[in-house]
Formats: structure tokens, C-alpha cells, sequence
């Protein structure tokens, strides 16, 4: 019987070794992680009235205010500057001298006043300081001021349009000037500006010479939303302005605008066939109300030379100055006017579709003298 204890005590001896190895291993391996669930998450704060205010657009993002268009005075520093030296130079001395009427004319000739209307305007001053009504250099400048206004006073800036024809017989503006002076697009802001004030518009291409004249009148007409007629390169000029009429009768187009190839003023022959296009125009339906002589400001007098011949050959009822805004001599305005009685009617000022403004002879003048 002792030998069944025995063999009882060693089982139960090997037993408890394997428990305790068993757990060993356990311990040593590690229980596998119990798996984590996540809290949920806090729910959004609840939405109040004023919330709601906040994500509306118009308080979020206020729409900003249009821009303001750079004024008269700001376009025209270049030309300021042709009087600015002469200026400081009147109102430096204490009294009005010699030196005062050199330093003026000097001023009004170098900004291409012309020699006419320069000794006009000072020779009226001298008699007035002659007879002591001016006595002080400020009171000069302020008569210069005023009497160079009053030159360009009275003249008719009106763009014509006849508001009396019917439907079907439109009105014909043309362009004409030399090579290189912005008549294309000058013809591309007048439509804008027309357009805007509630007319249709028909481009007529008639400058047939130059390389891609046409392609760039047809980029203006489609920007301005105006009507588009071109002919052969090389064509007749006269068959497509006349061409533009029809068509424009044809679907009762308030406007025609008529570009014309650039010509030198002193080609004889070249200005003779603007007459015929100016002749072939009116042979359609439409009249021509208006014929707009394009001068870059830049020129000088040159520009004058070419508003005499212009004149002659294609009756001439006012003048587009570009390029005023870069030009020193913006005082070729006043040779315009005075020496050949043709008006300014617009002028350039820079680049934008809406840069080309109607000019206003007052603030011209005021723009110029501004000594601030």
C-alpha cells in the first residue's frame, strides 16, 4: 500500500508543477489587450441666432467699395511739368520782372502752345500789368489761368448724332489721321461709350493696307459688343465702309464707326482717295455726322500740320488726342483750336476701354496750373 502513496504523491507533486509552470508562461507572454472603445464624441454646441448671423455673406464679406478713376490732374503730370519751373520761378520774385514773362513764354512754347497763341496771351497780360490792374506774380498766374480757359471756351464738343433719322438710315462717324496715332483704338472706346449710352454699333474695317488692322478692329468690336464688317486685305476701302452701311440700314444699327488706313498728310494721292471714301459713304443709306481727326499729343506740332491738311480734305468736325496723359505738350489743344477753329472733342488718358473721356477745357486748364 505504500507504494500507491507514493506514486499518488509524486502525480500530485508533477500536477502543481505544471500549474505553476503554466502560469509562468502566462505571465510572460502577456494577456492579450482588451480592445478599447472610444467615447463618443461631444455633440456641437448648439447653433443660436446670433451664430446664424455670423456665416451670413453680406457681414462675413462686405462687397468693397468701386474704385475711384484717377482724375484730370493725375493723368496729366507730364504736361504739368512743362509749367512747373516756370511757376516757382514767377512766384520766387517779389515783383513781376523781365525774367517773369521770359520764364512764361519759355513755359508756354516748350509745351507747344504755338508762337501765335503765346504772344497773344502775354502781350493781353503785359497791358494789364502796364496798367497796374496785376501787380503781384500770383495775381499773373490766375489771369494766365483764366485767359488761356477762355481761349478754349465756346467751342463745340458735342459728338453728333442725329436722333432725327428712322430706323434703317444710320448715323457715320470717321476716323482718319496718320499711321500710328491710335484711330483703331480710339474707334474700340468710342463703341464702349456708345454702346453704354444705349446704342447699337456697327465697325466698318476700311484700313484694307495695314497688316492685321482688321483682326484688331474685329478683338474691339467683339470687347465692345459692337457689329463687325471687314473686306479683302488690300481692297477697296471705299466698297467696305459703303458694305458696313448697308448692312447696318439693313438691320436698323444706330452707328457706324469707319476706320480708315493711316496716311501721311503730305501724299497727294492718299488723301484724295479719303475724299472718295468719304463721298462713297454717303452714297448708301446713312450720313456722315461726324468725322474725327485722330492726332497723337505726343507730336506737337507736327500734329498741327496734319490737322490742316485733314481739314482740307476731308471737312474735319473735331480732333481725338491721344496720348495726353504722356505727353509734355499738351498745349497743342490750344494751337488746335485757335489756329484752325477745329474743337477737341475727346482725349486719351491712358490704356483702359474707359480712358478715352470727353474733354472739358476747364479743368484742362485747372489740371495745368495746379501748383500743389
Amino acid at each position: 500500500m505504500e507504494w500507491i502513496f507514493l506514486v499518488l504523491a509524486v502525480a500530485v507533486l508533477v500536477f502543481g508543477v505544471g500549474v505553476i509552470v503554466l502560469n509562468r508562461r502566462r505571465s510572460a507572454i502577456g494577456a492579450p489587450p482588451r480592445p478599447t472603445i472610444a467615447a463618443p464624441p461631444a455633440p456641437p454646441p448648439p447653433v443660436t441666432d446670433a451664430d446664424a448671423v455670423l456665416v451670413e455673406p453680406d457681414v462675413l464679406a462686405p462687397a468693397p467699395a468701386p474704385l475711384k478713376p484717377a482724375s484730370l490732374r493725375d493723368r496729366l503730370g507730364k504736361a504739368r511739368s512743362a509749367f512747373t519751373g516756370a511757376f516757382a520761378g514767377v512766384l520766387g520774385r517779389a515783383a513781376i520782372t523781365d525774367e517773369t514773362w521770359d520764364e512764361l513764354e519759355e513755359a508756354l512754347l516748350r509745351a507747344d502752345v504755338g508762337l501765335g497763341v503765346t504772344e497773344s496771351l502775354l502781350d493781353g497780360l503785359k497791358t494789364r500789368v502796364k496798367s497796374r490792374e496785376i501787380t503781384e506774380p500770383g495775381e499773373l498766374l490766375d489771369a494766365l489761368q483764366a485767359d488761356m480757359a477762355a481761349q478754349l471756351a465756346g467751342s463745340d464738343r458735342t459728338l453728333h448724332f442725329d436722333e432725327s433719322f428712322d430706323p434703317g438710315k444710320p448715323n457715320i462717324w470717321m476716323f482718319v489721321g496718320v499711321n500710328g496715332v491710335g484711330k483703331t483704338t480710339s474707334i474700340g472706346k468710342v463703341a464702349h461709350r456708345q454702346i453704354d449710352q444705349g446704342r447699337s454699333v456697327l465697325m466698318a474695317a476700311g484700313d484694307t493696307f495695314r497688316a492685321a488692322a482688321a483682326e484688331q478692329l474685329g478683338t474691339w468690336a467683339e470687347r465692345s459688343g459692337a457689329e463687325f464688317v471687314r473686306g479683302a486685305e488690300g481692297g477697296d476701302p471705299s466698297s467696305v465702309i459703303f458694305d458696313g452701311v448697308e448692312r447696318a440700314a439693313a438691320r436698323q444699327i444706330d452707328l457706324v464707326l469707319a476706320d480708315t488706313a493711316g496716311r501721311l498728310h503730305t501724299k497727294t494721292n492718299l488723301m484724295e482717295e479719303l475724299k472718295k471714301v468719304r463721298r462713297v459713304a454717303e452714297k448708301g443709306a446713312g450720313t456722315v455726322t461726324e468725322t474725327l481727326l485722330v492726332i497723337d499729343a505726343t507730336t506737337g506740332q507736327n500734329g498741327l500740320a496734319q490737322a490742316r491738311e485733314f481739314r482740307e480734305a476731308t471737312d474735319v468736325t473735331g480732333v481725338v488726342l491721344t496720348k495726353l496723359d504722356g505727353s509734355a505738350k499738351g498745349g497743342i489743344v490750344f494751337a488746335i483750336e485757335t489756329e484752325l477753329g477745329i474743337p477737341v472733342k475727346l482725349v486719351g488718358v491712358g490704356e483702359q476701354i474707359g480712358d478715352l473721356i470727353e474733354f472739358a477745357p476747364d479743368e484742362f486748364v485747372a489740371a495745368l496750373f495746379d501748383r500743389n
